[in-house]
């Protein structure tokens, strides 16, 4: 093999490595008392990176397509934007009241973030940040989530005890439903056919046919359920019991709870590693992050993270 050749290998092995490095996947822990993210590498299970995030941050939304997280800040008045290949914050959007639930598109190219107070959702494009369209919603207005062929979002409307659907190429809410007391944490399965919804006051899940809303079943579960995440091919579904400190399971072809499994105090967000089989739980009150095994439903690991972990939202890219 002569010179040139040699080069060229190494130039693609370079490439390929770098590329590698660039996709790895990380989990983004928003910690609301230390105003930190902490950064966990998902392939090793350890925290590499905490980045200083003012405004008391909650919500998280990874945006791959970027390469960038989205932190609302609902004492920052907005969100902020942090670049995931340099782990460094670049950018403070302006929204105005007070957000907290924050996602994106399954394009990347716009971000919704909910404000609380105002009762709106805020829809901006991930360019250059400019505000698209304000969305007037329920009341209090929480977690969100698309569906996996970026045609509705959904939004939980804490004090109003319902759910929204917005059709994204109008911007209009397509239809509202009541389901139990205050919603808060939302999930679609990648199907796009249900939608999963953790009622805090009422201790139940709300299942519902995510194209036209209609409700499915209610299932119980633990004290003040915050947020849910699918795994195993859409076969379990996880929920975090704020009170109780232990993540519910649910078997989505029973739609029965099957188990409970002891965390860290006071989870609050949860979210799926990319290959589906393990669970990362923000522990609020133990500033900790549980892993739970998706399969032997044990944790198998528990990370110190910063002061508050809230991680509310897909916060593993």
């Amino acid at each position: 093999m002569n010179l040139r050749k040699i080069l060229i290998t190494i130039g693609v092995i370079y490439c390929s490595l770098s590329s590698e490095l660039i996709a790895a996947p990380y989990a983004f822990i928003s910690n609301q008392i230390e105003n930190t993210l902490s950064v966990i590498d998902v392939q090793s299970n350890q925290v590499i990176n905490s980045i200083n995030v003012s405004g008391k941050p909650v919500g998280v939304a990874v945006n791959p397509k970027n390469s960038q997280v989205y932190i609302s800040t609902p004492e920052g008045n907005g969100f902020s934007v942090i670049d995931a290949n340099k782990m460094e914050l670049i950018k403070k959007v302006n929204v105005g009241g007070a957000s907290l639930g924050i996602a994106t598109d399954m394009n990347g190219e716009r971000v919704f973030v909910a404000d609380w107070y105002e009762n709106i959702v805020s829809v901006f494009e991930t360019k250059s940040f400019k505000l698209i369209k304000t969305i007037t919603v329920g009341k209090s207005p929480s977690g969100m989530t698309v569906s996996p062929d970026n045609r509705w979002l959904y939004v939980a409307n804490r004090m109003d005890n319902s759910i929204s659907q917005i059709d994204l190429t109008t911007f209009r809410i397509r239809n509202t439903t009541n389901i139990g007391k205050h919603p808060f944490g939302l999930c679609v399965d990648t199907e796009g056919e249900k939608l999963y919804s953790a009622n805090v006051e009422s201790n139940n899940v709300s299942v519902l046919d995510a194209v036209n809303l209609k409700r499915l079943a209610i299932i119980k579960v633990g004290d003040r359920p915050y947020a849910v995440t699918l795994a195993l091919n859409n076969s379990r579904l996880f929920v975090t019991n704020q009170d109780d400190d232990t993540v519910s399971v649910i078997d989505t072809k029973t739609l029965t709870e099957i188990a409970q499994i002891e965390v860290g105090g006071k989870p609050e967000g949860i979210s799926t590693h990319p290959n589906d089989k393990f669970i990362y739980v923000a522990n609020w009150l133990d500033s900790t992050v549980s892993i739970i095994d998706a399969n032997s439903l044990k944790v198998i690991k528990t990370l110190k993270t910063g002061e508050g972990s809230r991680a509310f939202g897909k916060f593993i890219r």
